[in-house]
């Protein structure tokens, strides 16, 4: 994958099918903290395989198997990143940051002129988060009645401005 410098130790690739238990064990763990506002897991191996036939899982791992995963889908010219996700204890690395990045150039590099992402209401945390990346608020949207929730919350949606790829004059 082009772009800035790999993060030394970790190997970037796309994710597989095969890859699907292990993304879904590391998509379950990440997500956690949703558990404050929603009820269970955030997805099994049947939900998760309808991802790759619309886009891309962009995966770090290491000796210990996959370290991290963001998925990046093509919607004609925005992109949607999400299922940010990174082992619990690799947190604080730079790994999350890294991900976003290759993200972002994957739907670039696929004519892509805005990533939009949304995050829940009840996950604060993450809004100054995507804010440090250059994403900004742009509104919010109802939760699915699906969802089980515990609490009342949102998604928050959030884009930025890609910069196209390829070379620059």
């Amino acid at each position: 994958m082009p772009g800035a410098t790999a993060i030394s130790g970790f190997r970037e690739r796309f994710g597989e099918p095969a890859d699907t238990p292990a993304l879904v064990a590391l998509i379950n763990v990440a997500f956690r903290p949703e558990q404050i506002a929603i009820e269970g897991d955030r997805i099994n191996a049947e939900k998760l395989q309808p991802f790759f036939g619309k886009g891309k899982f962009l995966a770090l791992e290491d000796g210990g198997g996959l370290a991290g995963c963001v998925y990046a889908e093509v919607r004609g010219s925005r992109g949607y990143i999400g299922l940010l996700a990174v082992r619990p204890e690799l947190k604080g690395r730079g790994l999350g940051r890294r991900l976003i990045l290759l993200a972002e150039e994957h739907l670039a590099g696929a004519g892509c002129l805005v990533a939009d992402l949304r995050t829940i209401s009840a996950r604060s945390d993450l809004v100054p988060m995507y804010k440090h990346l250059g994403y900004e608020e742009t509104g919010t949207t109802p939760m699915p009645p699906e969802i089980s929730l515990k609490i009342p919350c949102q998604f928050i949606n959030m884009s930025k401005p890609l910069r196209p790829s390829g070379p620059q004059s």
